[in-house]
């Protein structure tokens, strides 16, 4: 059995009520619930939330909510690692057979589904432990800087500093959609980045990190352009 988990906890600060908060029409949440149920993969859509209204609104656009997420584990410091591997154990517990556990966050309208079936082809050939999606940053990490207390500056990587962009290191950074793992992995909170993990590259125009309402406005664009 292949799931999709999707974490949702109620208590966001920077944007209240986020998970369910309006996106062009409808909960972001039911973005990634959607994405889920289109793919032919997912046996089960399940939504981990400490959270009465957001349990309704899942199951409303069909997600279920076995179980709720206990406090402990709802606050500001809790990772996605530990969030999972906790609804991973309960599924485990009230009798599911799982093979491959994928995580997509809920304020990620813009994952697609394409991308999602690439990473689990990824995962169930056995040769990675965690497959999941990443993008290039816009700019040469490798080229920044740092403004001191003195008001002077200094370079993080000056060996980079006669170097053409051309020449630099591609660096990557998470795209914060989704995650694919072995229920093992999710349980046993094994790191993200080393040798035995890989990516989908995703476009850089395609990533949003909805941290704030500027990222909102900026995720609603390009989902109507898209």
């Amino acid at each position: 059995m292949n799931i999709a988990i999707i974490p949702a906890r109620g208590g966001s600060k920077r944007i209240p009520r986020k998970n369910i908060k309006n996106f062009l029409g409808k909960p972001i949440i039911a973005y990634s619930i959607e994405v889920a149920r289109a793919l032919s993969i997912f046996d089960k859509i399940i939504v981990s939330t400490d959270d009465e209204e957001i349990a309704e609104i899942s199951m409303k656009y069909g997600a279920e909510v076995p179980f709720m997420r206990p406090s402990e584990i709802s606050d500001d410091f809790t990772g996605t690692h530990e969030v999972i591997g906790h609804a991973v154990s309960e599924l485990i517990r009230i009798g599911y057979d799982l093979d491959y556990v994928c995580s997509i966050y809920p304020t990620s309208p813009l994952v697609q589904s394409k991308d999602i079936l690439q990473g689990y082809e990824l995962i169930k050939n056995g040769d990675w432990e965690n497959v999941f999606a990443a993008t290039t940053f816009n700019y040469p990490i490798f080229r920044s800087f740092e403004k001191l207390e003195s008001g002077g500056l200094k370079m993080l990587y000056p060996e980079y500093y006669s170097s053409r962009s051309q020449d630099l290191p591609v660096a990557l950074h998470d795209a914060g959609q989704f995650y694919w793992a072995k229920p093992k992995t999710w349980i046993e909170k094994s790191k993200g980045y080393h040798l035995n993990a890989t990516v989908i590259l995703i476009p850089s125009w395609r990533v949003v990190d909805i941290d704030d309402l500027d990222d909102w406005k900026r995720a609603e664009q390009i989902y109507q352009n898209l």
